[in-house]
C-alpha cells in the first residue's frame, strides 16, 4: 500500500481515510452551476415584473416570451461550441439573413420545401465552415474574420435579392408558415426544435470524441495539438455547426414572420453572444453547456419583455442585457476561484 493511500490514525487510534472527499448534496451541486443561478434570476425577475404588471404572468405572454427566446436559443446552441473552443462568431445574424433570403428565392423559383430546407441548411453550414477555415488555417483572429463576413453576408443578401421583400413563397407558402408559425400539442413548433437542439448538442459535447476535442482545444490549444487532436478541423466544425444552427433559426423565423427582408437577423449576433455567455460559456474557452445557452436566451428575452410590459423605455434593453453579461462573467470568475 502506497503512503498516499495509507489511512492515518487520530490520537484515539481511529483510522482516518485521507483520500475520501465529502460528497455534496444534489442541491449543493445544482447551486454550484451557473445555469441554476440564471434560472433563479429568471424566476425572480419574472416575479418582480408580475408584481408591477400581472400581464407578464399570463399564459399568452409567457408562451410568447418562450417562442421569441427559441430563435436566439437555437443560434446560441450553435455559438456554444465556438466559444468553448476559444473562438467567437459575430456573423451569425448575417448568416441567418442570407439563409432567410436564399430560402425565399428558391421557394419562389419553384423548389419544393423538402428540397429547399436541406439546401438552406447546407448553405448555413458552408458559411460557417468558411469562417472556420479562414480562422484555423490562415491563423487570423476570430473577431476580425467574423466581423468581415458579417458585412459580406449582408451585402450578398442584398445582391441576390436585389433588395426584394418576400411575402409569398410559391406553392409551399402554407407549409412554410405552418412549420415556422404552427403549433404541435398546443406549443409552437420552434420550441420542439430548441429542445431537440439542446438534446443533440448535449450528447455531442458529453458523449462523443468531437465534444471532448472541442473542450480540449478551448482549454489548451497547444496541449491539444501535442496530443494529436486535429485542432484545425475541430475549429472548422464548430463554426460549421454555428452556421447550421443559424440556418435552422432562419427557416423557423421566416415561417413565423411570414415574410423575409434583408434586415432579418440584424443585431441578433449580440443577443446570441449575450445568451451564450450569460448561460455560463467562458469567453476564454474550455467551458459551456447546451442547457446554459438555452437558459441564457430565455433570460435575454425575459429582460426585453419585462421592460416593454413595465413601460420602461426600450432603449434601456441593451443596458440591462449588458449588466447581466457583466454579472454572469463575474459570477463565473467567483465560482471558478472556489473550485
Amino acid at each position: 500500500m502506497s503512503p498516499a493511500s495509507d489511512p492515518a490514525s487520530d490520537p484515539h487510534g481511529m483510522a482516518i481515510d485521507l483520500t475520501s472527499t465529502p460528497r455534496r448534496s444534489l442541491f449543493g451541486r445544482l447551486g454550484a452551476t451557473q445555469e441554476a443561478w440564471i434560472a433563479v434570476a429568471i424566476l425572480v425577475l419574472g416575479l418582480l415584473v408580475t408584481l408591477v404588471s400581472p400581464k407578464f404572468a399570463t399564459s399568452g405572454n409567457l408562451l410568447n416570451v418562450l417562442q421569441n427566446a427559441c430563435f436566439i436559443g437555437i443560434m446560441a446552441l450553435g455559438m456554444t461550441p465556438v466559444i468553448i473552443s476559444g473562438g467567437i462568431d459575430i456573423s451569425v445574424g448575417s448568416i441567418l439573413g442570407l439563409c432567410g433570403i436564399a430560402l425565399g428565392i428558391v421557394l419562389v423559383a419553384g423548389w419544393p420545401l423538402p428540397v429547399a430546407i436541406p439546401a438552406i441548411l447546407l448553405l448555413g453550414a458552408l458559411c460557417g465552415a468558411f469562417n472556420g477555415a479562414v480562422i484555423a488555417y490562415l491563423k487570423l483572429p476570430p473577431f476580425v474574420v467574423t466581423l468581415a463576413t458579417l458585412s459580406m453576408g449582408r451585402s450578398l443578401a442584398l445582391v441576390i435579392s436585389q433588395n426584394t421583400v418576400f411575402y409569398e413563397f410559391g406553392t409551399w407558402t402554407e407549409q412554410l408558415l405552418s412549420l415556422g408559425g404552427g403549433k404541435t400539442f398546443g406549443l409552437p413548433n420552434v420550441i420542439f426544435a430548441l429542445i431537440a437542439g439542446i438534446v443533440v448538442l448535449h450528447l455531442l459535447l458529453t458523449t462523443t470524441r468531437w465534444g471532448r476535442y472541442v473542450y480540449a482545444v478551448g482549454g489548451n490549444e497547444h496541449a491539444a495539438r501535442l496530443c494529436g487532436i486535429p485542432v484545425e478541423l475541430i475549429k472548422v466544425s464548430t463554426y460549421a455547426f454555428s452556421g447550421l444552427m443559424a440556418a435552422v433559426a432562419a427557416i423557423f423565423l421566416v415561417g413565423w414572420l411570414g415574410a423575409v427582408t434583408n434586415a432579418i437577423g440584424t443585431g441578433y449576433e449580440l443577443q446570441v453572444i449575450a445568451a451564450t455567455v450569460i448561460g455560463g460559456a467562458s469567453l476564454v474557452g474550455g467551458f459551456g453547456t447546451a442547457i446554459g445557452a438555452a437558459i441564457g436566451a430565455v433570460l435575454v428575452e425575459v429582460i426585453r419583455n419585462s421592460l416593454l410590459i413595465a413601460g420602461v423605455n426600450p432603449f434601456w434593453q441593451g443596458f440591462f442585457v449588458g449588466s447581466f453579461i457583466l454579472g454572469a462573467v463575474l459570477l463565473e470568475r467567483v465560482r471558478s476561484s472556489k473550485v
